[in-house]
């Protein structure tokens, strides 16, 4: 049946889309969209990205938001973030997806579950966010880094 669908023999039924899309695990609506038209592209200038207030953040944390995709399952927030002078260390961040760090700047006690990392500008971490995370200690400021999240939505 898929075979006919996709060679144009056959029109297939609300009901079948249902169940290929469910079994794909992708939305319907994936179907009636033109694939090799759909681009995303997010272009930011430097220092023109989104200040971001998040919510039960600790203070000193500033993110920027530096780019965005609109469609697609995967979900990606970019940020630029800098510890201010006020920033405390804080290791109980916990969220989900995946979660990419790359320090640009400054020095740091990283924790990630129960492991504690030295780090430093060129360093890169990559971890599953929903174990607890943060700084441990700052060690040399100005502390900034490139922060990526990945989810799937739903």
């Amino acid at each position: 049946m898929l075979s006919r669908i996709e060679h144009g023999l056959v029109s297939p039924s609300i009901e079948a889309l249902h169940r290929i899309s469910t079994a794909l695990d992708v939305p319907m609506s994936r179907f009636f969209v033109d694939q090799i038209r759909r681009t995303d592209c997010s272009y930011v200038p430097a220092g023109k990205g989104l200040r971001v207030e998040r919510e039960g953040v600790i203070r000193g944390y500033s993110y920027e938001l530096i780019g965005h995709l609109l469609s697609g399952n995967l979900f990606v927030e970019p940020y630029k973030v800098e510890l201010t002078a006020e920033a405390e260390p804080y290791t109980t961040f916990q969220h989900p997806g995946t979660k990419f760090l790359y320090f640009l700047s400054g020095r740091l006690k990283y924790r990630y579950g129960n492991r504690v990392m030295s780090i430093g500008p060129g360093d890169s971490l990559l971890f599953d966010a929903t174990a607890l995370h943060g700084a441990e200690a700052i060690l040399e400021r100005p502390v900034s880094y490139l922060s990526v999240v990945f989810t799937l939505r739903d």
